[in-house]
């Protein structure tokens, strides 16, 4: 099969020819549709997060399944599914408590016995599963627990959205901050993340959704999805805007940006009780926190990844949001591009300009 392969942090992805294993007791062989680039993405391309090397990246995918290993009970071959990297094993402490995006899913990754997922050349050089998924291919092999089964109905562009950016964004909003109707929210960061964020919270009913961003363009996109209030983020007063235009503070602030300045801002536009949610992979060497009036004021700081989604759940629920037209996922699609051109559409993600850009495979 072609993939988008890493060979070298800091260098372009390669298209090359991949060998996929048959799938195994719990896996499933998916043919890909379509599949979001995301910033996730780019800090392992780029070196801010290690990764071991040959890897093949992307992890926001829908696509359709081919074959399932003997023991797979959730999935059956020609069902449309999403695939999501927070792959859960389904008995170990987080996962029994209901908090399944913490699962480190060690039960969820190829035993050794059983040979790499994905090989390439003569010599069957391992080449890395990144995030379980490794998406930026035509196919994916993966444990049953890190896909789930959606409504045929669902377009495969839209539905690879909620692979990350909706499910990171929306659960923010819906099982991270269980937000209050007539709450007020700020969403720091006006990515596929943020848009996804703003228009949850317009689904949840806040009382105002401030979108704070530096791009003119992304403000106006966050004005379509449910912004009440636009701010731009490099302003001086940023801070004083945010607080000025909720009366006092924000009762929700949500970074998703990965930046310390933007984690920062959500801390300082806090109300009293209010609580920062950062979803943004920030440098390994950054550190957010409450400073002491911040904490006699009942302040909040948590982090949550993957929006602490309950995805078998929660995704098929986002279809159904979509299919009834509650749920904009056109606008969060900015182009459709090939796998070949996956390169150009990472360097428009380092402009910063646009939204999504997906990849539509031949299917």
């Amino acid at each position: 099969m072609k993939a988008a392969i890493l060979d070298q942090a800091g260098k372009p992805l390669v298209i090359g020819e991949v060998d996929i294993a048959a799938p195994g007791p719990h896996e499933v062989l998916i043919r890909t549709a379509a599949c979001g680039l995301c910033h996730s993405d780019l800090h392992f391309i780029d070196g801010a997060y290690p990764h071991a090397m040959p890897a093949i990246p992307g992890h926001e995918a829908a696509g359709v399944v081919i074959s399932v290993g003997s023991e797979v009970r959730t999935v059956l071959p020609g069902d449309h599914v999403v695939t999501c990297l927070s792959a859960f094993c389904g008995h170990c402490e987080f996962c029994v408590t209901g908090r399944m995006a913490l699962c480190l899913g060690g039960d969820t990754r190829r035993q050794k016995f059983g040979g790499a997922r994905l090989t390439r050349g003569a010599d069957k050089e391992v080449v890395n599963q990144m995030l379980n998924l490794s998406a930026f291919a035509e196919k994916m092999l993966v444990h049953e627990h890190a896909c789930v089964s959606i409504d045929k109905d669902m377009p495969m562009d839209r539905a690879a959205l909620l692979g990350c950016a909706v499910t990171t964004g929306a659960g923010a909003i819906f099982n991270a901050c269980k937000l209050v109707p007539g709450e007020t929210v700020a969403i720091i960061g006006c990515g596929g993340v943020g848009l996804a964020a703003i228009n949850a919270a317009r689904i949840a009913g806040a009382g105002q959704v401030i979108a704070v961003d530096p791009v003119p363009e992304k403000r106006e996109l966050a004005k379509v999805l449910g912004a009440t209030h636009v701010v731009d983020a490099m302003a001086d007063d940023a801070a004083k805007q945010i607080i000025a235009i909720s009366s006092g503070g924000v009762h929700h602030a949500i970074e998703a940006v990965g930046r310390q300045a933007s984690a920062d801002l959500a801390v300082a536009v806090l109300r009293r009780g209010g609580t920062a949610t950062i979803l943004g992979m920030m440098p390994l060497d950054c550190k957010v926190g409450l400073g002491a009036m911040d904490l006699l004021g009942g302040k909040k700081l948590q982090g949550a990844i993957m929006g602490m989604n309950h995805f078998p759940v929660d995704l098929p629920r986002l279809v159904d949001f979509y299919l009834r037209g509650l749920l904009d996922l056109d606008t969060l699609i900015a182009e459709r591009i090939t796998l070949d051109q996956i390169n150009e559409g990472f360097d428009k993600m380092r402009a910063g300009t646009s939204a999504r850009s997906v990849i539509i495979f031949d299917t």
